[in-house]
């Protein structure tokens, strides 16, 4: 079985990938086929966590295990095959890429395609520029002091307030059929 998932982010309006893998593959080839796609290093703490339709978050997957001294399961990646705690299409990921801001990508299962396996993740589809994958520090920390002073602090945080889940229409990318796209191997 095949998972497509569709990632976009919150900081740019035009960037979108698309990723299918295969649904026996571990989280950590999903993280690796992401940065691949999006053309970053691989010297980040990241995470996934698996969220609701409000994108409220819920189980993480880490990149290392963690030591959380709780009764909580705690995934790593390398050790959790996607099928473990993915299995309906329009589950919802947070991909965090950058861990000191928090910033990350919006993930969803788009489609499972039965009878067929896939060898090593494939990007289908690439739409604009990812964001950068660290942010100036410095204005990031300008940011942070402006928006303490706020009642919406963390709902304004990069370009939050003009997310919709709606991004998540194809039609908005204008992917149609015949349209080429190139397709990388990870």
């Amino acid at each position: 079985m095949i998972y497509r998932f569709t990632l976009i982010s919150d900081e740019v309006d035009d960037f979108m990938r698309e990723i299918q893998i295969d649904s026996e593959a571990t989280f950590l080839d999903l993280h690796r086929a992401i940065l691949s796609s999006v053309g970053y290093a691989d010297d980040q703490m990241t995470s996934f966590f698996l969220c609701d339709e409000g994108w409220e978050k819920g189980q993480e997957v880490t990149l290392e295990a963690m030591d959380c001294g709780s009764d909580e399961d705690n995934y790593v990646m390398a050790e959790t095959r996607l099928s473990e705690l993915i299995e309906d299409e329009h589950q919802r990921l947070i991909y965090i890429f950058d861990p000191l801001t928090e910033r990350c990508f919006f993930i969803e299962l788009t489609e499972i395609i039965l009878g067929k396996d896939l060898a090593a993740p494939l990007c289908t589809r690439k739409k604009g520029n990812p964001p950068a994958q660290e942010t100036d520090i410095d204005a990031f920390n300008a940011n942070l002091a402006a928006t303490q002073n706020t009642e919406d602090y963390g709902e304004k945080f990069y370009g939050d307030e003009s997310f919709d889940a709606e991004d998540f229409d194809p039609e908005g990318f204008d992917i149609a059929e015949g349209n080429p796209y190139e397709q990388d191997r990870y």
